[in-house]
């Protein structure tokens, strides 16, 4: 496997770059924007290919390279399904998995530094965002924070093996792991008795706002420009649009979504699957959906979860010479709030 972890000295926020093996499919966890350039030179010298950019939560300290990443490399974006983010591609929930080639990883929600706020287990290791920092714990007091949430994660994740390894998104005294063992007996913010302690104990730090948070949370809010810029192109439909082309047949449609996303958020009927993920092989010449659309004459209509990755998949298409190639603005939560019928899981 490989494992790297790569530090933002300016916001103390560490970020971690996951992959199988040299070649393959490669997942980062909160990336920072000043380092998108460095983070791709290093996927350029393993020879890998970034498939999903994850946020553990969002962020008041630092902009989030989700947005950067995303236009750099076309690669999906993903965040818990409480999150307010519009770039988000793939948004995830307890108990969800979260694959690339070769790994994946168990999505535990573990709220009370934000209510957005996730950790992910994979083997030996969990990340844990901001919910526990090694001899510490994100603070509770801004973005819907709520101690007492946070005191029922951390008590989730000391049930881990003692042995776990544990991966924050951030440390500011220049430590780079620890283990759930460790916290449990030297971390200062676990050693009370019960959720009230632990909310007392919180609501007496009195912090002030991080440097960054009036600059961040608005710019991480609002990273998504695509899907804007694919409509302003003409290149989009809205539900009740794509919904009266679907029934005259006049596209084919495809949902760019994962397996488990089908299985979880249903499927708009007559869909061909084609995961996001293969989109460059299935759009040249020879690929799965170049050929379908020739043997039909039926241009191709993309649809995903919120409409990111389908917006991706229209400049793809475009560039790949399908001009006539369309997608479903906002995805199946704007076809299914439109009120159009869909199969549900």
């Amino acid at each position: 496997m490989i494992f790297r972890q790569l530090f933002d000295t300016v916001s103390g926020t560490y970020s971690y770059l996951l992959a199988s093996r040299h070649g393959g499919e490669a997942l980062i966890i909160d990336p920072v924007l000043e380092k998108v350039d460095r983070y791709l030179k290093l996927i350029e010298e393993l020879n890998l290919r970034l498939v999903k950019a994850v946020d553990t939560h969002l962020h008041a300290d630092h902009v989030t390279g989700l947005g950067a990443l995303r236009d750099r490399t076309h690669c999906i974006t993903v965040m818990g399904e409480q999150s307010e983010v519009d770039v988000v591609s793939m948004r995830i929930g307890e108990g969800d998995r979260l694959h690339v080639e070769g790994l994946s990883l168990e999505v535990l929600y573990t709220p009370g530094h934000t209510d957005d706020s996730y950790s992910f287990l994979m083997g030996d290791r969990v990340f844990t965002g901001d919910t526990l920092l090694i001899r510490g714990t994100g603070r509770t007091d801004f973005q819907n924070g709520d101690a007492r949430q946070q005191y029922a994660s951390l008590q989730r994740l000391m049930r881990l093996p003692e042995e776990m390894l544990v991966f924050p998104a951030h440390d500011y005294k220049g430590d780079t792991m620890s283990t759930i063992g460790e916290e449990k007996r030297f971390n200062p913010r676990l050693q009370v008795s019960d959720a009230e302690a632990y909310a007392a104990l919180m609501n007496s730090l009195h912090l002030p706002n991080p440097k960054m948070m009036d600059v961040a949370v608005p710019a991480n809010l609002r990273q998504g420009l695509l899907q804007g810029e694919i409509a302003r192109r003409g290149w989009s439909m809205g539900p009740e649009d794509a919904a009266a082309a679907i029934a005259a047949q006049g596209f084919i449609l495809v949902d760019l979504r994962e397996p488990e996303e089908r299985a979880k958020h249903g499927v708009i009927h007559g869909a061909v699957h084609a995961p996001y993920p293969d989109l460059s092989v299935n759009l040249r010449a020879g690929g799965m959906l170049r050929e379908l659309s020739a043997a039909t004459g039926r241009p191709l209509l993309f649809y995903c979860a919120f409409g990111e990755r389908s917006a991706m998949a229209v400049q793809a298409a475009m560039d790949a010479g399908l001009t006539a190639t369309r997608h479903i603005e906002g995805g199946l939560c704007a076809w299914t709030r439109a009120g159009r019928e869909y199969q549900r899981p």
